[in-house]
């Protein structure tokens, strides 16, 4: 492993930690914009962490260990997954020791250890945010599964590092296949996010709330980990979709030249596609729960599609 590999590394988490909740204050400005508002500022989830951070955490005294645990358990699970996709080089060292599947397993983790934690206290709103959290994980994971091994047939490994290189180093083409597999991951995305048209990050009804049903007994430092954790979620999420389907600017070769150069077209990238997804959700309406299931299915569906699709081409 060398020092290139080690610094790639290093810059990747850094700039997940940093760069995070910048990208939610980014969409949360675009979307005041489009609405003709005055919306927050850019800084202000760093603003909202400091404030939670210096907060006491009150605990019931009914909790157990697990609803401790979670917030450290979910924040460490999305740091580690925002450190295995290929953002600003091919050359990762995690990469190398886990493939898509354990980028999906690494959501799945956390996923189970926030619902253990909400039902953990017995309140109604934690268990119905649990059980509505279980459902679109259960049907989000396979999609997404199916998203990841559609760009895989292309290059041939499960690796993200070597389907990021493959994507990156071939000439421009149109793959149907990557279309279906596009809108596909769209939609898994909004799910997975707690974004409109599946959820709504700053409602607090309890007849549509999904995440902040999951989170309305933590407050102080637990709060602010998982309020980072979910900054960390929409930025790892942003990173597969631009490393799948837009993946220039990548570094591919070891020279820290290469490195530089992709930090702006990694802003220039990110800020495009918080846009994009602040303009989706303006346009886009809440909709039904009981609705999430057939909204998850047809992205299943599309992502399976594009894998049938490229098989019958490349035959």
């Amino acid at each position: 492993m060398d020092g290139y590999a080690l610094l790639s590394q290093g810059l990747e988490i850094v700039l997940a930690l940093l760069l995070a909740p910048l990208l939610g204050g980014w969409v949360t400005q675009c979307r005041a914009w489009l609405l003709n508002r005055r919306g927050p500022g850019l800084l202000q989830p760093y603003r909202t962490l400091h404030k939670l951070f210096v907060k006491e955490s009150v605990v019931a005294e009914q909790a157990s260990r697990i609803f401790r645990a979670a917030p450290y358990v979910v924040f460490g699970c999305m740091l580690l997954a925002s450190a295995i996709v290929p953002t600003l080089s091919a050359e990762l060292p995690l990469s190398r020791a886990a493939d898509a599947i354990a980028l999906v397993g690494l959501f799945a983790l956390a996923r189970v250890f926030i619902s253990l934690a909400a039902m953990d206290i017995g309140t109604a709103f934690g268990t119905l945010g649990a059980r509505r959290e279980m459902l679109v994980g259960f049907l989000a994971e396979p999609a997404l599964l199916m998203v990841l091994f559609s760009a895989s047939l292309i290059s041939g490994s499960t690796s993200l590092s070597a389907t990021v290189g493959t994507l990156a180093r071939s000439e421009f083409a149109i793959h149907p296949a990557m279309a279906f597999a596009g809108i596909a991951f769209t939609m898994v995305s909004l799910a997975e996010n707690a974004r409109v048209p599946v959820d709504n990050p700053t409602t607090h009804l309890e007849l549509t709330m999904i995440h902040e049903a999951l989170i309305l007994e933590y407050s102080g430092r637990h709060l602010a980990l998982i309020e980072w954790a979910a900054s960390l979620k929409l930025f790892a999420y942003s990173c597969i979709g631009l490393a799948l389907f837009f993946p220039w600017g990548v570094a591919l070769g070891g020279s820290p030249v290469e490195l530089l150069w992709a930090l702006p077209a990694l802003l220039v990238k990110l800020a495009i596609g918080g846009a994009a997804l602040a303009l989706l959700e303006t346009l886009s309406a809440k909709m039904r729960v009981f609705r999430v299931p057939e909204f998850l299915a047809t992205a299943f569906l599309l992502a399976v599609i594009g894998m049938l699709v490229h098989i019958l081409l490349r035959g």
